[in-house]
């Protein structure tokens, strides 16, 4: 489900983003937890503040999908992982657009560091009202 206008807008101003990978059995959400969220080029993406060893981020990373929450609308979503070569682009990108959006926040420079950028992940609308 590509983002419209209208959630590419409301989602670049949103702080409220709550993900919810599914458990091992594929089907129940697990317990929301509230992340930072950037919009780049249409498409939105997350990243781990613990990185690889976030216990979301392996959820997510093993099961694929899960629920979100964002701008007051739950959605089912799946989840991308995006790492390793090929990336640095997209990887700036999306550094610029937290550096952007969290500028104020003395968290905002641990979330460009390695361990994070190495969790990034994308997140894939298919459903809304989950």
């Amino acid at each position: 489900m590509t983002l419209t206008p209208e959630q590419v807008n409301d989602f670049s101003r949103a702080d409220d983003f709550h993900i919810a990978p599914y458990r091992a059995d594929g089907r129940t959400p697990g317990t929301p937890t509230w992340i930072w969220s950037v919009v780049v080029d249409g498409e939105l993406y997350v990243r781990a503040w613990n990185g690889l060893q976030s216990r979301w981020y392996g959820s997510a990373k093993s099961q694929g999908a899960g629920e979100i929450t964002i701008a007051g609308q739950t959605y089912r979503v799946a989840f991308e992982l995006i790492s390793g070569a090929g990336h640095e682009q997209l990887q700036a990108a999306i550094d610029t657009a937290y550096h952007t959006k969290y500028a104020d926040s003395a968290y905002m420079p641990p979330m460009l560091g390695a361990g994070p950028r190495e969790a990034t992940v994308r997140v894939i609308l298919k459903e809304q009202g989950a």
